[in-house]
C-alpha cells in the first residue's frame, strides 16, 4: 500500500450515511499474487446493512428532487476524481485482485466511463404524450426513479461492476447500497471516498463491507425499503437471490454466468482471430463472465488456427501484476485454481488432448498456467461449465449449422464471438446466436454506450447505453379527464 500516493483513498470501514463506520471485528484482505495481507477491514453485518438501507431511504427524498443537471454535475465531479486518481485506484485494485497494473488502470477508466455516460444520459429521460381515446382526456407518461437500489457485486471487476450500476442508479435519481465482495473491498471503499469528495450527499451512495454473505444478502433482497435489487455473479447464487426478492416483489436485474463460444470460420482472418481470441480468453486471467469459454474452429483450418493460437498464448507473461510486462496475473484464490485444474483433468479423462499448460505455475499457488486442450467435444466438463480461469478448450465443427447448434447448446446466453468475412454469414450468425451480446471480428466488446446483459440463465436487464436507465426507473401513466370546453 506504500505505492498509493493519496493515503486518504485507503479505507478499512464501511461507508454508511456519509460516515466511516467501524465494527468490532476485522478480516484480512490478501494479495492473491503472494498471499500477503494488504489490509484488515472492519467486518460489518446485518445491523450495518439495515442502517445503510434506511439511510438510503432517507436520502432518496432530496436526491430524487434534484434536477437531472444538478445530479450530472456531481456525477461528473466523481468521474473527474476517478480519472485524476486512476494510478492510485489501479494500484489498490491490483493489490487486492491481482490483475496486471495496466489492466487495472484500464478497469478504472472503464468504470469511470459509465459515470461520465450516465451523467449526461440522465438529462435525456424523456416522457411521452399519448393520443387520448376521447377529446375530454389527455394522457401523459413520465419516468421516475424506482427508489432505493441494493446491489451485490463480485471480485473480478471490483471497481467497474459497482460504477456501471451506481452511475445509472444515481443519474436516475435513486439512492444506492452496495455490498462488494469481501475479497476485494478496498476498491469500493476508495470509490466511496471519491464520491464524498465529489459532493455525493450522505446516504446516496453507501458501501457495506462484510463476510456474512447469506444474511447481508437477505437484508438487501428482502428489506421493504429496497425497491430494486441488482446483482453480478454466478447463476447459482443469482437464482437464490432472485427467489429472495419475491417476498417484497422488487424490480431486479441480474448479470450472471456465461459460456461464450468463439467461432472461427474458414474464411476468417486467422491472425486477427487469434489476436481476438487471446484478448477475450486471457483478459483478467480468464476470470470474466464474457471471456471466451469455448473456441469453435472449422475443421479445415483447425490445425492452422491452433498452431498460431498456441504460439500466441506461449508469449503471455505470468506473474505479479506490478512487474513490468506481465499480462497474466493470479487467480483469485487457491480454491479457484483447484476447481479449474479439476475441470482440466476431467476433460482429459473424457478424451481431450492437452497441448499446453495444465498445471499450477511456479509463480505461486494462485497461478495456473495458460492451458489449451484440443479434441474437445461440447459435452466435456470444460465446454459445459463456465471455466473462469486461463484454460481454452478447442472444438472442431464442419458446417455453419453445426457451429450454431454447438454454440447454442448451453443454458447460458451472455456473450458470443465469431470471425468471418462472408457478409451473408455475418447476418445469419448474428441473428441465430442465442446471446445478449455478439462480437463480430472483435474480441473486446464492452463499452458504456453499448447495452450489456444476457438471455436464458445468464440473467435479465441491461447495463450501460441509453437503455441502462430503464432498470432504475418506473413509467407512470397520468390520465387527465374532464377537459370539456
Amino acid at each position: 500500500m506504500q505505492a498509493v500516493k493519496d493515503r486518504g483513498l485507503i479505507k478499512i470501514s464501511s461507508y454508511i450515511d456519509g460516515q466511516w463506520c467501524n465494527s468490532g471485528t476485522t478480516f484480512d484482505v490478501t494479495n492473491p499474487a503472494n498471499g500477503e495481507v494488504v489490509a484488515q477491514v472492519f467486518n460489518a453485518g446485518v445491523d450495518e446493512t439495515e442502517i445503510a438501507v434506511l439511510a438510503a431511504k432517507k436520502a432518496l427524498v432530496a436526491w430524487s428532487k434534484l434536477s437531472a443537471n444538478e445530479r450530472a454535475v456531481i456525477l461528473r465531479n466523481w468521474f473527474d476524481l476517478m480519472m485524476a486518481h486512476q494510478d492510485d485506484l489501479g494500484r489498490i485494485l491490483t493489490l487486492e485482485q491481482g490483475k496486471p497494473l495496466t489492466e487495472a488502470k484500464g478497469e478504472i477508466a472503464y468504470g469511470a466511463s459509465f459515470i461520465d455516460w450516465f451523467a449526461e444520459e440522465g438529462k435525456r429521460v424523456y416522457g411521452d404524450t399519448v393520443p387520448a381515446p376521447s377529446s375530454d382526456k389527455r394522457m401523459l407518461l413520465i419516468k421516475q426513479p424506482v427508489g432505493v437500489v441494493a446491489s451485490i457485486t463480485p471480485w473480478n471487476f471490483p471497481n467497474a461492476m459497482i460504477a456501471r450500476k451506481a452511475a445509472a442508479a444515481l443519474a436516475a435519481g435513486c439512492t444506492f447500497v452496495v455490498r462488494p465482495s469481501p475479497l476485494t473491498p478496498l476498491s469500493a471503499l476508495a470509490m466511496a471516498e471519491l464520491a464524498e469528495r465529489a459532493g455525493v450527499p450522505a446516504g446516496v451512495f453507501n458501501v457495506v463491507v462484510g463476510e456474512d454473505a447469506v444474511n447481508m444478502g437477505k437484508v438487501l433482497t428482502q428489506h421493504p425499503a429496497v425497491s430494486k435489487f441488482t446483482f453480478t455473479g454466478s447463476t447459482a447464487v443469482g437464482k437464490i437471490l432472485m427467489s429472495q426478492t419475491t417476498t417484497t416483489v422488487k424490480k431486479i436485474s441480474m448479470e450472471l454466468g456465461g459460456n461464450a463460444p468463439f467461432i472461427v470460420f474458414n474464411d476468417a482472418d486467422l491472425d486477427a482471430a487469434v489476436q481476438g481470441a487471446v484478448a477475450s480468453k486471457y483478459r483478467n486471467t480468464g476470470q470474466t463472465c464474457i471471456c471466451t469459454n469455448r473456441i469453435l474452429v472449422q475443421q479445415d483450418i483447425a490445425q492452422a488456427f491452433t498452431d498460431k493460437f498456441i504460439t500466441a498464448v506461449a508469449n503471455l507473461k505470468m506473474g505479479n501484476g506490478f512487474k513490468e510486462g506481465v499480462n497474466l496475473g493470479p487467480m483469485i484464490t487457491s480454491q479457484a485454481v483447484d476447481r479449474v485444474h479439476r475441470l482440466v483433468e476431467e476433460t482429459i479423462a473424457a478424451g481431450a488432448k492437452l497441448v499446453a499448460g495444465g498445471q499450477r505455475s511456479i509463480e505461486g499457488e494462485n497461478f495456473y498456467e495458460p492451458t489449451i486442450l484440443t479434441e474437445v467435444t461440447n459435452d466435456m466438463p470444460l465446454a459445459s461449465n463456465e471455466i473462469f480461469g486461463p484454460v481454452t478448450p478447442i472444438i472442431m465443427f464442419n458446417t455453419e449449422a453445426e457451429a450454431i447448434e454447438i454454440a447454442n447448446d448451453t443454458e447460458y446466453g451472455l456473450a458470443a464471438y465469431f470471425y468471418s468475412r462472408d457478409i451473408g454469414r455475418v447476418w445469419r450468425m448474428a441473428e441465430a446466436l442465442e446471446y445478449g451480446v455478439v462480437g463480430i471480428n472483435e474480441g473486446l466488446i464492452s463499452n458504456a454506450a453499448a447495452p450489456f446483459g444476457g438471455v436464458k440463465h445468464s440473467g435479465n436487464g441491461r447495463e450501460g447505453s441509453k437503455y441502462g436507465l430503464d432498470d432504475y426507473m418506473e413509467i407512470k401513466y397520468i390520465c387527465m379527464g374532464g377537459l370539456h370546453n
